[in-house]
């Protein structure tokens, strides 16, 4: 993909060479989430101890477990208040006077989420196509051990469009609202025939079923346009704003990165998604492949 300053992707070798930038800032955004052994087996922990032990050199490590998490949500991962977060963006030195890239050390779905969390407030950054194992492919340099940040007085403010929250996506399902619900967990998780963390199996009714992992190749890379366009066909034929809601809308961000990459604009995020969804049994979900 394009390492364009404009382009939401750069490539190992495009950020290597910026390395020596003043202004850039590199931001390792893992959280360890193992896939469940059992229906409701949800276990997470911060991705600090990985990014401890190797990360691309000057990598600060972002929290989006803990202090870029609102605490006192009933689902993890939660988008925080603005004061909460703009607090921790300024500890990471985040500012708009920085060019700021991300990656992960798992399947990309972590960067794509700060990515969207940072354009939500009117700043855009870039991220690492493939992440660090694309960079460790790439035998680029290494660095371990702690890094102290240079904060930021940078005060951001939310713009709309980005976030959805249960009582909009209700709204959807009682014809109040008008969008395409798109579920961007595996096919297993949406039939429900696979193990989940979550409370009940299943999806939303009458969502669509494109996984995230789909908008990738075989080596984590985002698909070129061309084929990005034929996997997210469905998505950008929906002539309503696009849904995208997964587990705890990571792996959504991902698709609504991949969305933006072809120029679909009109895109939501339910922060919640079925992690606050599935634990509420008065709110309906179903089973079963989607329509053809």
């Amino acid at each position: 993909m394009s390492d364009a300053a404009n382009s939401p992707l750069i490539s190992p070798q495009a950020l290597h060479a910026a390395l020596n930038d003043p202004h850039l800032l590199i931001i390792d955004a893992t959280v360890e989430l193992p896939a469940p052994r059992f229906d409701g087996d949800y276990q997470v922990r911060s991705g600090r101890d990985g990014w401890l032990q190797a990360h691309i050199p000057g990598a600060l490590h972002a929290d989006l477990y803990g202090a870029l998490a609102d605490q006192q949500a009933s689902f993890s991962f939660a988008l925080p208040g603005i004061a909460q977060l703009a607090d921790g963006l300024a500890q990471l030195g985040i500012s708009p006077q920085r060019r700021v890239v991300i990656y992960d050390r798992n399947d990309g779905f972590w960067a794509a989420r700060l990515w969207w969390m940072l354009r939500s407030v009117g700043l855009y950054s870039q991220v690492l196509d493939g992440g660090f194992r694309a960079w460790q492919r790439a035998g680029l340099p290494e660095q371990s051990g702690a890094l102290a940040s240079q904060p930021s007085q940078w005060l951001p403010a939310f713009v709309e469009g980005f976030w959805i929250d249960r009582a909009g996506v209700e709204a959807v399902l009682a014809g109040e609202r008008s969008a395409t619900l798109v579920c961007a967990l595996s096919a297993g998780l949406f039939e429900g025939s696979a193990v989940t963390r979550y409370a009940r199996r299943g999806h939303i009714p009458g969502s669509l079923n494109v996984p995230a992992r789909s908008v990738f190749d075989d080596h984590g890379r985002y698909l070129e346009p061309k084929a990005l366009r034929e996997v997210l066909a469905p998505l950008l034929q929906a002539t309503a704003p696009v849904v995208l809601y997964c587990g705890g809308g990571i792996s959504a961000a991902a698709q609504a990165l991949a969305l933006t990459l072809v120029g679909r604009c009109d895109v939501f995020i339910y922060d919640g998604s079925l992690q606050e969804w599935a634990a509420d049994p008065r709110l309906p979900m179903t089973t079963g492949a989607a329509p053809a």
